[in-house]
């Protein structure tokens, strides 16, 4: 350790993203992008923001993008925070809303930015487990507490519960914020988008990064009542006064806008998905019922980390995660129906090399 690190420095733990490794060409199933390309609408919409103006500073409000997001949730645009990507509006969450007095609830296998955030802010956190099959029920969450947060869909898990579970257990946790995290939601989940409106703890987290095909654009957002979302934006211009510039928030607004070309790529990622699992089933994986862009699935004629290992080496990514109660499991997310089609072929390669030895 650098000895000009302060104590806060040595402490942290950081987040380790998804390989993005550079020595070859693999097929990325490892970090939940999207396979499609952003739609020919949103791209345009880029290509025109970059033009003589972009010497000038943004909006520091995003104020067209936020009407834009608030019109697509029938909210009001003071119900809506955009910051540079959802890990960021997660940042300034932690920093802002959550009680370090009392601790924060999330659970304990869920998106592991989580605990470094709380370790960041010296937020205490309290992790309640899954059920035996990676369930959660929000009936075993303390109601008091500095706050909740849960991913709904929940990663790397990829399960969902359902809007009227969550209405119940914000019926009863009014003293805290409540923060969904809803990454993953448009490919099987009901966002709480719609309860915004009755619950003035409640705050809903999104990305355009997944189901909008925009990871590399880096735009993220929060529905909240008013108050919250004037508690965001006092944390954002304390730390970075513009922290979307002009091309993508021209981009997102697109996406946005572009409800056809959303909805055609959304679909086709859940086609494809269901037949994925299928087939994976098939072939000898325990697979859980996805509503994300991804699967949840266990191998069962090989370890999970070693079929990770034959992957890589046959140019195939996937995701695997040494940690309790998940190391026998590969987070696989879902490409095109090429790449399926090229991961199921070397599956079936390592089952009858597996079979022979």
């Amino acid at each position: 350790m650098n000895k000009y690190w302060n104590q806060r420095t040595r402490r942290l733990q950081p987040y380790v993203p998804g390989e993005q490794p550079q020595d070859q060409q693999y097929i990325k199933l490892n970090t939940n992008e999207n396979p499609a390309p952003p739609s020919a609408a949103v791209l345009e919409a880029m290509h025109a923001a970059v033009d003589d103006g972009l010497n000038l500073y943004p909006d520091p409000e995003c104020r067209k993008l936020k009407q834009s997001i608030a019109n697509y949730y029938s909210l009001p645009a003071s119900s809506v925070f955009v910051g540079n990507g959802s890990d960021e509006v997660l940042a300034h969450i932690f920093a802002g809303l959550f009680d370090s007095d009392k601790p924060l609830v999330c659970p304990d296998i869920s998106y592991s930015f989580y605990p470094v955030y709380a370790r960041l802010y010296d937020i205490k956190l309290q992790q309640i487990p899954l059920g035996e099959h990676f369930e959660l029920d929000l009936n075993n969450y303390p109601t008091e507490n500095g706050g909740v947060i849960f991913a709904n869909p929940n990663a790397p898990t990829s399960l969902a519960i359902s809007l009227g579970e969550i209405e119940a257990f914000l019926s009863r946790n009014t003293n805290s914020v409540v923060v969904v995290d809803e990454a993953y939601v448009d490919f099987g989940a009901q966002s709480c988008a719609e309860l915004v409106s009755a619950y003035a703890n409640l705050m809903v987290v999104q990305t355009v990064s997944k189901s909008r095909s925009l990871a590399g654009m880096r735009v993220g957002f929060a529905l909240g009542d008013p108050q919250l979302i004037n508690g965001l934006e006092r944390i954002k211009n304390s730390f970075n006064s513009y922290p979307l510039d002009k091309v993508a928030q021209a981009g997102a607004m697109a996406a946005f806008e572009d409800v056809q070309g959303f909805e055609a790529a959304r679909k086709e990622v859940i086609r494809v998905r269901k037949q994925a699992a299928a087939n994976l089933r098939e072939l000898g994986f325990e697979v859980l019922n996805s509503s994300a862009n991804f699967l949840f699935a266990r191998p069962l004629f090989l370890s999970a980390e070693e079929v990770y290992e034959r992957l890589r080496q046959a140019g195939i990514l996937v995701r695997y995660f040494n940690a309790p109660r998940i190391s026998e499991y590969l987070r696989i997310t879902v490409g095109t129906e090429q790449e399926m089609d090229e991961l199921l072929e070397k599956l079936e390669q390592l089952i009858v090399n597996a079979k022979e030895n």
